[in-house]
């Protein structure tokens, strides 16, 4: 584990990014058994905010990159590309009539896993000082 020189105080962040810092302070991470239970009471949009980035699900390894996460997000790519490899040569090697559907699936997939990823990989950076190359660290799944 990797810890930055220096944790940042929160009070360079936008109101957005404190709200979602303060969760996860509050709750854990969202493998912790009291996240769930604290993000079901939240309204939707709350919800959202604190568990998915929308920055993040449109321009994933550009948001990452900005945000100083480049270890998490070359994991990510590294990920990506194997993926990607391995549908291309299983395509090459059945006849298979749905792969630009399969593509856009995976790609979707990929998305989401910037999108619900983010926000606490940005926690972990800015708040505890953690940076490593997991990017799937106190993730649920």
């Amino acid at each position: 584990m990797n810890t930055t020189d220096q944790v940042q105080g929160s009070s360079k962040y936008s109101a957005k990014w404190q709200a979602r810092f303060a969760f996860f302070d509050a709750h854990g991470a969202p493998n912790a058994p009291g996240y769930k239970p604290a993000l079901q009471q939240l309204p939707l949009k709350q919800k959202m905010s604190i568990n998915a980035n929308i920055i993040a699900f449109f321009f994933g390894p550009i948001y990452l990159f900005v945000l100083g996460l480049w270890k998490k997000n070359l994991t990510l790519i590294a990920i990506m590309v194997a993926i990607s490899f391995a549908l291309d040569a299983v395509f090459a090697l059945v006849d298979f009539g749905f792969t630009k559907q399969v593509n856009f699936a995976v790609g979707f997939a990929f998305n989401l896993l910037y999108a619900l990823s983010t926000n606490y990989a940005y926690y972990l950076k800015e708040q505890k000082g953690e940076q490593g190359w997991n990017p799937f660290k106190g993730m649920r799944w």
